[in-house]
């Protein structure tokens, strides 16, 4: 009796996902079509200036001000050897390899 309870539910709640999932992707059908007119304005809103433009953040502006065009992040390909001497000399420098000063 709770076994066949168990498969009505879950079927019910099956019908629900996809349902709300077929009316999602519906509603986002029709606001892709809409075109994006212009927005009306609130009789109280400040005018905003027509050339306004969002600024970027901060991490993507040089020491100018101007905005980087440039990848921020380039990596080329090493070997896992080369790689492995990289990680083995960072952890060598960070003092946490020597086990002298933790007993004492």
């Amino acid at each position: 009796m709770w076994h066949f309870l168990y498969i009505v539910a879950f079927a019910c709640l099956a019908f629900l996902a996809i349902g709300n999932l077929i009316r999602n992707l519906m509603m986002l059908g029709t606001d892709a079509r809409r075109s994006p007119g212009p927005q009306p304005r609130m009789a109280n809103s400040d005018p905003e200036p027509s050339g306004r433009r969002p600024v970027p953040h901060p991490e993507l502006l040089d020491d100018d001000g101007n905005v980087i065009r440039e990848p921020l992040l380039v990596m080329r390909s090493i070997s896992v050897k080369d790689a492995r001497e990289q990680l083995d000399a960072l952890y060598d420098e960070s003092g946490s390899g020597s086990s002298d000063d933790s007993d004492g």
